[in-house]
């Protein structure tokens, strides 16, 4: 009752990793009806493609058989030896067959699951040795299931042998009126014809059997929600520790990107909000580029390393605003903001190389278009409102 509670509460498919796990244990889904019957189609198969093979060789056999000499019936000694070379005749002319009926009943039993090699398959269980749990396993629900499919199995091959042997009766009792090579050859043709339609009679019960083993295969593998958000969380990580490692990667930049702004030209200032550190060599690069930037906290402590290695600040609120939401970490600036940019940059540049400390270049008036001082997202929206 407890094993049927709890299978009642896995209500869950099983997940991509469970059933990666179940795999690599050994357990797929497997179905002996289909191997069965894939022998059974190869051995139709192979009878009818042999057949002139097999009338030849049951032939020779059957006359080597029958045409003894006088010399060697009254030597009893040769007997044995007589009856070893037929046999071995037959063996080797079924050796063909015995390779087809390998490869299909190899191909058969991974047709459906694959390939798995696992050694925890082989592994012994003694819960396996266990008389109750054999019991169980008997007069559970899954041995009135087998039971129920082997006495549907009996039946379908029964009716279709007894249907068989009936329509071929009239032909099997007309094998005493030929000859004994019109006799063989006609044996092995209705040997064949029996092969296919006992693989037809299978393959109703492979239809039936291959869905059910599927189906019953992720029953088994289902899950209950809680497993699923354990091994979501095994998976994903817990979110303490995502929170954790994501607060240590984003020190680790933060400590990266500080190392920059000494290395910066000037800092792009809002006075407490927004701080753009930027770099420009006209050597190496096409436009000036970003090598840090943050708000609130992360903008106040550039600023006081920028102050602390003489980077110039230069306090404009919308420049600082535009380059915040407009750039990012480690690339250049946007072509709409190179003129606003490089009249800081002459500025800065005009400072750092006054003849006098008491000359000091005018300040540029610098405009930057509006829609740069929003975020991206809120200036499509506006883009979208606009056009609405």
């Amino acid at each position: 009752m407890a094993d049927d509670t709890q299978q009642e509460e896995r209500t869950e498919q099983p997940s991509e990793k469970k059933l990666a796990d179940a795999r690599r244990k050994g357990r797929v889904p497997r179905s002996r009806e289909l191997s069965t019957t894939v022998v059974m189609l190869a051995a139709a198969g192979s009878s009818l493609a042999m057949q002139p093979l097999f009338s030849d060789g049951l032939q020779q056999i059957t006359a080597s058989g029958l045409n003894i000499s006088r010399e060697l019936i009254f030597e009893p000694s040769n007997m044995p030896r007589l009856l070893g070379q037929s046999i071995g005749a037959g063996m080797r002319m079924l050796v063909p067959l015995w390779i087809v009926l390998g490869v299909s009943a190899v191909l058969g039993s991974i047709i459906f699951g694959g390939w798995v090699f696992s050694p925890e398959a082989f592994a012994p269980k003694l819960e396996k040795l266990n008389p109750l749990k054999g019991i169980k396993r008997v007069f559970g629900v899954n041995g009135l299931v087998e039971l129920a499919k082997s006495l549907g199995k009996f039946l379908v091959v029964a009716i279709a042998a007894s249907s068989l042997l009936w329509w071929l009766a009239p032909q099997f009792m007309g094998l005493g009126t030929l000859n004994v090579g019109g006799a063989v050859a006609r044996a092995a043709q209705l040997a064949a014809q029996c092969f296919v339609g006992f693989a037809a009679a299978l393959l109703l019960i492979t239809a039936a059997d291959v869905p059910f083993q599927y189906w019953h295969h992720r029953r088994q593998l289902r899950m209950t929600k809680q497993e699923l958000k354990d091994e979501q969380k095994e998976t994903e990580g817990r979110p303490e520790v995502k929170s954790r490692i994501r607060n240590t990667q984003q020190q680790i930049a933060t400590q990266r990107m500080m190392a920059e702004v000494p290395k910066a030209d000037v800092i792009a200032m809002n006075p407490t909000h927004f701080a753009v550190a930027l770099r420009y060599d006209a050597k190496a690069m096409k436009a000036p580029k970003v090598v840090a930037k943050g708000a609130d906290l992360v903008a106040l402590a550039i600023r006081r390393v920028g102050e602390a290695h003489g980077v110039p600040i230069f306090e404009h609120p919308p420049l600082a605003r535009a380059l915040f939401y407009n750039t990012r970490l480690g690339q250049q600036i946007s072509p709409r903001l190179y003129v606003a940019v490089a009249q800081v940059l002459t500025y800065v540049y005009q400072l750092r190389n006054r003849p006098a400390p008491g000359v000091k270049p005018a300040r540029p008036d610098i405009a930057v278009d509006a829609d740069l001082l929003m975020p991206d997202r809120e200036r499509r929206r506006a883009a979208r409102m606009q056009q609405e």
